[in-house]
């Protein structure tokens, strides 16, 4: 993106959710959605696994993410959800429960990892009768649909704690108790 003041690129900083340009030190901020993503326009090189179009860049939480214009899923890395989900939820006000139980016709979905081209991993994300996120365990990519970061934001908390080393192995933990 281009700095509107002066024209030169615009460069995101981690750990903040506005543009910067380096030349004038004008500041932008992008206007957050309805799932608190806020959309820069710039296309990546990886395409939504849903409806195939490159995805654009966006910022969650001050973290990067990569966001469909269309069908407005996310994909996220796996440390940046963690981060971004504590980040989200420390500052959460709603504390209700997921807007709809998911239909198990949702775990037959097949969508395929926008980095490595294999299939990614549909399953219920905190336990049955909880929300369906789909996710690629060798590029550590979460891919989550319109409207379930903020499910996930507003649900209560999960009994368990993330335990130190990857996500993976908390998934792994987790998925040996059921």
């Amino acid at each position: 993106m281009n700095c509107p003041n002066c024209g030169a690129p615009m460069c995101f900083h981690d750990g903040r959710e506005c543009m910067t340009c380096d030349y004038c030190q004008s500041v932008y901020f992008p206007e957050k959605n309805e799932d608190g993503v806020r959309v820069l326009g710039e296309r990546s090189e990886l395409s939504c696994p849903v409806c195939a179009i490159p995805l654009a860049r966006a910022i969650l939480a001050s973290h990067q993410i990569l966001y469909c214009t269309r069908c407005r899923g996310s994909l996220v890395p796996a440390p940046v959800f963690v981060l971004a989900m504590q980040d989200l939820r420390a500052q959460r006000t709603d504390f209700s429960a997921a807007a709809h139980r998911p239909d198990a016709k949702e775990l037959d979905r097949h969508l395929e990892c926008p980095q490595c081209h294999r299939a990614m991993d549909t399953h219920y994300y905190g336990g049955p009768g909880n929300i369906v996120i789909d996710d690629c365990a060798r590029c550590e990519l979460n891919w989550l649909d319109a409207g379930e970061l903020m499910a996930i934001v507003r649900a209560p908390d999960h009994p368990y704690e993330l335990a130190s080393g990857s996500i993976w192995e908390c998934v792994e933990d987790f998925k040996l108790r059921e």
